[in-house]
C-alpha cells in the first residue's frame, strides 16, 4: 500500500481486504462486525477488560479514580487556580504489539 495524506475509508479497507482475500465484501464486514462484538464484549463489565488482536494490538481498560477539586499552579501563567473534580471513569488503552511495532521501524 502506497502512503496517502489521508486514511482509508471504511469502504476502501472492506474492498482491499475483499480483493485480497477470497471473501465478498459483505462477508469482510460481516468479520469486522463480529470482531468489534467481541472487543465490546471482552473489554465490558462481563468481560475480562483485556482483548488482543494476534500481533496486531492489545485492548485494556483502564480504572482511573475519582479526583477532589483542588488549588493548582497553571504552568503556563503560574497563577494558582482550581481544577475541577473529576469522576472515577473507566478508559480504553490500544498499544501495538511487537509485530506492529516491528513493522514500523
Amino acid at each position: 500500500m502506497a502512503a496517502t495524506a489521508k486514511p482509508a475509508t471504511k469502504s476502501e479497507i472492506l474492498t482491499k481486504i475483499a480483493e485480497t482475500t477470497t471473501l465478498s465484501r459483505k462477508q469482510v464486514a460481516s468479520v469486522f462486525d463480529a470482531l468489534a462484538e467481541e472487543i465490546k464484549f471482552a473489554v465490558g463489565k462481563k468481560g475480562s477488560g483485556i482483548f488482543a488482536v494476534p500481533g496486531l494490538m492489545k485492548i485494556t481498560v483502564q480504572n482511573k479514580p475519582a479526583t477532589k477539586a483542588k488549588m493548582a499552579m497553571n504552568p503556563f501563567t503560574k497563577v494558582m487556580e482550581m481544577r475541577k473534580a473529576k469522576p472515577a471513569r473507566k478508559v480504553i488503552k490500544v498499544r501495538p504489539l511487537k509485530a506492529l511495532k516491528d513493522f514500523a521501524k
